[in-house]
């Protein structure tokens, strides 16, 4: 017969498998309905230069001002990601003259396609890693170091250091995902952020 100490020891495994498989479960759940309520916004430099760096944040700029200056207000995701569509020879090209502005001659890609994202923290909320849609700006050889936020819902901003995400933002996502989602991505506390993704991700803010 196995021994008594030895079958509580299966039965807890056996158990604690179960749990983690149901929490992976909901986890890719969550992250999949996340995914379809949002726009992210990926910009990739030519180098790990400090030259490609700071021409990165540069065109990173000229874009935002772009889309803020001409894209129309009150779309939902789905509008967002077709007006993108419809203009991404548009950002494009302000992308390529933000490059030539500081003197250099790199080409400028830009699609708005399906891109994997690690954990990411943008002011409160964390976003989970996985397959977005996203605004895709490559410069150059696109080898550098990345940069991305949020397009839709309005999560962008400049300063990283204090970065505050706008309400509006999460108001629109508190109003697209339930309430036990919006809960796991507005988590603060690191003990219970690592709780909620189960441990299995290093933070890498």
């Amino acid at each position: 017969m196995v021994p008594l100490a030895m079958a509580l020891l299966m039965a807890g495994f056996v158990t604690g498998t179960v749990v983690c498989r149901a929490r992976l479960n909901a986890q890719a759940k969550m992250q999949q309905h996340l995914a379809q309520e949002v726009l992210r916004f990926h910009v990739l430099a030519n180098s790990d230069s400090k030259k490609d760096q700071e021409l990165k944040l540069f065109v990173r700029d000229a874009v935002l001002s772009y889309l803020e200056a001409e894209m129309p207000a009150q779309m939902d995701v789905e509008e967002t990601k077709l007006w993108m569509r419809e203009h991404v020879r548009e950002i494009e090209q302000t992308g390529i003259d933000a490059v030539e502005e500081r003197g250099y001659d790199y080409p400028v890609n830009a699609a708005v396609t399906t891109c994997w994202f690690p954990d990411k923290t943008y002011g409160d909320l964390t976003f989970p890693q996985g397959n977005y849609e996203a605004l895709r700006v490559e410069i150059g050889a696109a080898k550098g170091h990345n940069w991305w936020c949020v397009l839709y819902p309005s999560l962008c901003f400049m300063d990283s250091v204090s970065a505050v995400v706008p309400e509006e933002g999460k108001e629109k996502l508190q109003n697209v995902l339930t309430e036990d989602e919006y809960a796991r991505i507005t988590v603060t506390d690191k003990f219970k952020i690592k709780w909620y993704f189960l441990e299995l991700f290093a933070d890498r803010e």
